[in-house]
């Protein structure tokens, strides 16, 4: 899929979904079941199936631009000494991305939002500087990514056919806590981008909701490089991946050796971690995960991934019940429960759609647009939620 999806998956719970028209806030015990939720850039995530009343509210943060230390010189002594000059002097370096070294083109900057990118100088990348950049990092891992230790930043490798690295992509990786307001309410019943904000996840359930939180790290992502994870996962413990395809063993390990209340996992793609996230949220424990995707929509055509929210089959309707529902007598209809309640779509960095998946899934496949969850933030940077409205 084009975008990234970012899921967090709980546990189902059997509270009946609210009406738009009620008007009381609901609160859950302390005790509540957790929930199971998928984030995907369609992002989800699981909760507790009760809501306060619908409607708009607002919330204001403390410090919206609150981070810690997002080591930045780390990631420029990777670089050559002008362009590293050049980003210490750049007046919007708090936007950077990422910076782009491939050889024979000039360098380039990345920037968040409307800043684009820009290119650092006019001459191109050498072979002698991508082989300095390769030589301060260390070895790249199977998946072609490296980590500088002690920091969450990312060096992804772009190699020829003969397996030799023209081009590197070195990304910012920043602790942001900025966002955790668009979502801790999830996590309070009971309880960026999207590893950004899996990350601080972590860190509050671990931190601050006091739980047994462990992460399956395969590419060092969530954690960052090194044996000893990144202070902005908190307490929560790290699991480390050798390889990609391991990702589904070391998601199984986690729970049977390590009685993890949580499980946090990065980028599910595969129908082997698929199962695994079922058999995870079969076994209680309260799974956070991610995937790539536009939409809700994109997870339910991919066969691979359809599975999380309930899998399709094909039912054959009588002649009663296809007359009531004005369709064919064959229809697309979900097969099972889903394995993430509930699932967040982050559509933008700041506007987020949160689906009550079962009730989303069924709706998409009878033809309507769902009833979702709208969290954005307005022009004060306060936390805007309307619920319970039509999808557009």
């Amino acid at each position: 899929m084009a975008a990234c999806l970012t899921s967090l998956s709980l546990p189902s719970a059997t509270h009946p979904h609210p009406s738009p028209s009620q008007s009381h806030c609901c609160r859950l015990s302390s005790h509540a079941p957790h929930k199971n939720t998928l984030f995907s850039s369609a992002i989800g995530f699981a909760r507790p199936q009760c809501h306060r009343c619908c409607g708009v509210t607002s919330s204001r943060i403390e410090n919206s631009h609150a981070l810690v230390d997002d080591d930045i010189h780390a990631l420029l002594q990777i670089l050559p000494r002008d362009l590293r000059r050049n980003l210490l002097d750049d007046s919007n370096q708090h936007h950077l991305m990422e910076v782009i070294l491939d050889v024979g083109r000039p360098p380039q900057a990345c920037y968040f939002g409307d800043l684009g990118r820009r290119c650092l100088r006019k001459t191109e990348v050498s072979e002698e500087e991508l082989e300095y950049a390769q030589n301060a990092i260390g070895e790249l891992g199977g998946d072609n990514r490296a980590g500088i230790v002690g920091t969450l930043h990312r060096i992804s490798a772009i190699r020829n056919k003969k397996g030799k690295v023209i081009g590197l992509t070195c990304r910012v990786g920043r602790p942001h806590r900025e966002n955790m307001d668009m979502v801790k309410d999830l996590l309070d019943r009971p309880g960026a981008g999207k590893t950004t904000v899996m990350r601080g996840i972590s860190r509050v359930l671990s931190d601050e909701h006091l739980k047994r939180v462990v992460i399956v790290d395969t590419s060092n992502e969530i954690g960052g490089d090194g044996d000893v994870p990144h202070p902005a996962i908190g307490g929560a413990r790290r699991l480390q991946v050798s390889e990609p395809c391991m990702q589904h063993k070391v998601m199984i390990e986690a729970v049977e050796n390590h009685m993890p209340e949580v499980i946090v996992v990065d980028e599910i793609g595969t129908e082997a971690e698929v199962r695994a996230c079922c058999t995870i949220a079969q076994r209680g424990v309260m799974l956070i995960g991610s995937a790539h995707g536009k939409r809700i929509e994109d997870v339910i055509k991919n066969p691979t991934l359809c599975d999380l929210i309930g899998g399709l089959e094909t039912v054959i309707l009588g002649d009663q019940e296809a007359r009531t529902r004005n369709s064919k007598k064959s229809v697309i209809e979900r097969r099972a429960a889903p394995t993430f309640p509930f699932l967040i779509e982050m559509r933008e960095r700041h506007y987020w759609v949160v689906h009550r998946t079962d009730k989303s899934v069924d709706a998409l496949l009878h033809g309507k647009k769902p009833l979702v969850e709208v969290r954005r933030r307005d022009e004060q940077f306060n936390v805007v939620t309307e619920r319970w409205k039509t999808d557009d």
